[in-house]
Parts: C-alpha cells; structure tokens; sequence
C-alpha cells in the first residue's frame, strides 16, 4: 500500500512498511528501489537510516529490546528489584513484545537456514543483552566484599545469552494456549542462569534439565 500522505519519513514510519511488506508477500522486498516506489519512499530517505534490509532486519530487533527495557525501568518497582527479578522482568517483557510482532518473527527467523546464532540480523541485539546481562552480575559483585567469591561478568553474559536463544527457539515452536510453557521456561531459566554462579546449583540444573527433557522428548 503506498504512502499517499506526504508526511515525514521516519525511522519507524520504514520499518512498519517493511515488516508490512514482509507479511503481506510473504518475502523480504526485492530490492531497496521496489520497496521505496511501493511505499513512496525515496531511496535517499530509506538510506537515511538504513544501509540495507540487513541493517533494518537488525534494527527492528534492537527496538524490540530497547522498548522492552524502556517499559520495564518505568515499572516503579524496578529499582528496587534483585538483579535475578530485573533479569525475569526483562524476559517476560521482552517476550510479550514478541508475541504482538508474533507473525513477523516467525516468518523472519524461520525463512533462514541458518543456526540462531549465527544470525546476523541478531548482531545488535546480543551486544545490547550482554551488556544488560554484565550490567546486572557487576551489580551483584559490587555486594561482594572478597574478589573470591565474585562472579565471571562476561562468562555469565554468555550463559545468558544462550539461555535467551534457547527461549527464542522454545517461544518459536510453542502452541500451548496463551505460550504459557514459553512463561515456564522463562522462570526455570533465569533462575538456571543466576543459580549457575552459586555454590550449590546442582538442584536447579538438574530440575531445568527435566523440564527441557520433558517438553522435547516426552
């Protein structure tokens, strides 16, 4: 549908035409020429934010996290929160942004072949995580008056990192009503993520790792 109103093309403005696009064709635009004179874009605004779809695939991934971390410092609470309750609000905020751009994601991931982590579109993404994932650890170190007991920051950006790509993939492939295993997955992870570091994990992993079992295999 094109833009017939000449109003300002903002960042946002292309990347609702784009995922409009996606979803109404069921395939990325051909070329940034085609998606311009669809939308009445001109190409010189669309490069204005955008060095291509690729960089505009990554964006909208970007947004995802930065609204969700947005909403979730407006919530009065969060201030007072333990890191591991920052960590929970986070996914479950992120994840309900998720699902209202649901079609979207699902078409976009399940359209590459590749592994989730090799995915260039999640580039931004995983640094914005991993810094928020650091951010929270140092937090947690800062307590810690003995450098002995402190806690590995990137080690543990890591290990949440692949965390959250396992719950991409667990949300992607969920069909219970409401994705409400996706809601338990999210739980038992990030207290799988935080109890990992402590001294006496072993029960947490062992009840994770049933639960994976049981949803994949049983």
């Amino acid at each position: 549908m094109a833009n017939t109103t000449k109003t300002k093309i903002t960042e946002d403005k292309i990347i609702g035409f784009f995922m409009e696009s996606v979803l109404e064709h069921e395939k990325v635009p051909g070329s940034v020429f085609k998606f311009c004179k669809e939308h009445d874009i001109k190409e010189e605004e669309f490069y204005g934010f955008f060095g291509s779809f690729e960089s505009l695939q990554q964006s909208i991934w970007n947004k995802f996290f930065d609204n969700s971390y947005g909403l979730m410092q407006k919530n009065k609470q969060y201030a007072s929160m333990t890191n591991e309750e920052k960590m929970l609000t986070f996914f479950f905020t992120f994840f309900e942004n998720l699902t209202l751009n649901r079609s979207y994601v699902l078409f976009i991931m399940k359209e590459h072949k590749y592994t989730l982590e090799g995915l260039m579109q999640l580039k931004g993404l995983r640094k914005r995580f991993k810094d928020f994932a650091s951010t929270l650890i140092e937090e947690r170190n800062d307590e810690k008056q003995h450098k002995i007991f402190k806690y590995n920051a990137p080690l543990f950006a890591e290990g949440a990192w692949l965390q959250f790509l396992f719950i991409l993939k667990f949300w992607m492939e969920d069909g219970s009503p409401g994705l409400e295993k996706t809601d338990i997955a999210i739980e038992k992870s990030v207290t799988t993520i935080f109890q990992i570091f402590e001294t006496t994990p072993l029960e947490k992993i062992v009840d994770f790792g049933k639960f994976l079992y049981k949803e994949k295999f049983a």
